[in-house]
């Protein structure tokens, strides 16, 4: 069978601050309905990869295209945040980024604005189409509420929740858009067993149930080794391996990027960004 085909192609990527160069000449591609993973050891420079794919960074040299089936590559680099989530690609933060004193929908409704197309007094008035649009936008925001299961969080407001249930929150409100990919920034930061255990099922669930395609940053070899279909390796800004999880913890510079020396083959867990 032929590989899927390529709908994420990052090339030669260069991002600085300054004269800091925090990705240097980076490339790699992302296949449709895989979960991809980036890891690497402190400061490789993860998140700055996934800022610049989201469009929160502009790298001065290289190219990010994303491609769907039977249209037409779009470059990523020319365009603002707003207009990539409208794309289909959509992103949790490594730091929680809701909206504390509102409720869980109301989080998760703020999720479908690049879907939204009633224009200021049609949404004032509340009426026809405008109601009919909301209804939709309900529907889909529920249909993501009862996924993750947390029904019981809809009216609850987010900052009088738990981390790990925020954490929750905020992939629901990714998937809220209804992405073609997802970009996961650590999302088990800081959660206990119990809860990254629901998280990895859910990120399954996610790929597997709604082939949503994920890119995903984790510290936690365990679950990349566990989850990836691929993972790509950065270290210093660069990226050093692209492979199967089996082919890249074998890698030399990879057990030499995490541990230091040669060990053979790396089993100790990476460090976060």
């Amino acid at each position: 069978m032929s590989a899927p085909p390529v709908i994420l192609d990052v090339r030669n990527l260069e991002l600085r601050f300054g004269g800091v160069k925090a990705l240097s000449g980076v490339s790699m591609d992302v296949r449709r309905g895989e979960i991809f993973a980036i890891i690497g050891p402190n400061g490789a420079g993860k998140t700055s990869l996934l800022n610049s794919i989201s469009g929160l960074y502009r790298p001065q040299v290289g190219e990010i295209a994303f491609t769907w089936p039977d249209q037409p590559a779009v470059s990523l680099l020319s365009r603002k945040p707003h207009q990539i989530a409208a794309l289909g690609i959509a992103r949790s933060f490594q730091n929680i980024e809701l909206f504390r004193h509102m409720t869980v929908l109301e989080n998760l409704m703020l999720g479908r604005h690049v879907h939204m197309r009633g224009n200021v007094l049609s949404c004032g008035l509340y009426w026809g189409r405008q109601q009919r649009e909301e209804m939709k936008h309900r529907e889909a925001v529920e249909d993501v509420i009862d996924f993750l299961e947390i029904e019981s969080l809809r009216s609850k407001p987010v900052g009088t929740l738990a981390y790990g249930l925020q954490k929750r929150v905020e992939l629901a409100r990714a998937l809220a858009i209804e992405p073609k990919l997802l970009l996961l920034d650590e999302p088990m930061a800081g959660m206990n067993v119990e809860e990254k255990e629901d998280m990895a099922r859910f990120i399954l669930d996610i790929n597997e149930e709604r082939g949503i395609t994920t890119v995903l940053i984790e510290h936690d070899m365990g679950v990349v080794m566990d989850l990836s279909d691929r993972v790509a390796v950065l270290d210093f800004g660069k990226a050093i391996a692209l492979g199967t999880p089996d082919a890249v913890k074998r890698d030399p510079d990879v057990v030499h990027a995490y541990l230091g020396e040669q060990h053979g083959e790396l089993e100790a867990p990476g460090a976060s960004e």
